[in-house]
């Protein structure tokens, strides 16, 4: 269950990556920060003060300049190879209890996965620029942001949330057993032994 969960993480992370080279980064330095998340060994500077405030600095940039006509289109020409790499660290980042050398490997597919989303989007932005002379490109950055932020908060709350659908469950479970009528309570649990 753990790399089923860790996987759609990471497939959620890198898929951010090619809209967002440095939000996930800096997602995951907080998330793993605060305890909300286990991140792998090797990547447990991503909760460093230095990098906490390098990949903040560079997700407010990333934000703000992609909102300028011309220079979006120079941010997207800059940070084409950065974001297979950011999606693939991303992605890595979260594959705590996969083991060597798969997690590795499956993190480098899902960074090319971020050039994909990557090229994608850059294919809506020149028929944005087309039809927009430019001027619809900050609309079209802030969804872009709002998806990010959205796939992000979602890769990193989801194995929280399981853990809360999984613990209600439960109750709810045992609260029923106990609700039963004895009759029905030992058919259900001679139904559950079989």
């Amino acid at each position: 269950m753990e790399w089923i969960v860790a996987l759609a993480a990471g497939v959620a992370l890198s898929a951010a990556s090619g809209l967002r080279a440095f939000l996930p980064l800096f997602a995951l330095g907080v998330a793993g920060r605060l305890g909300w998340l286990d991140l792998q060994s090797q990547v447990e500077w991503l909760t460093s003060n230095p990098a906490l405030v390098c990949f903040g600095v560079a997700t407010v940039l990333e934000i703000t300049a992609d909102k300028i006509p011309v220079v979006d289109h120079a941010l997207d020409a800059i940070a084409t190879p950065l974001r297979p790499l950011a999606g693939a660290l991303a992605a890595y980042a979260v594959f705590v209890h996969w083991p060597t050398p798969w997690g590795q490997i499956v993190a480098l597919i899902l960074g090319a996965g971020s050039l994909l989303v990557h090229v994608a989007k850059a294919k809506i932005r020149l028929g944005s620029s087309a039809v927009t002379l430019g001027t619809g490109n900050p609309v079209v950055s802030a969804a872009e942001d709002g998806i990010a932020l959205s796939i992000v908060v979602v890769a990193i709350v989801l194995p929280i949330v399981a853990a809360i659908v999984l613990i209600v469950l439960a109750w709810m479970l045992l609260r029923r057993r106990r609700t039963l009528p004895p009759s029905e309570a030992s058919v259900s649990s001679a139904h559950d032994r079989s």
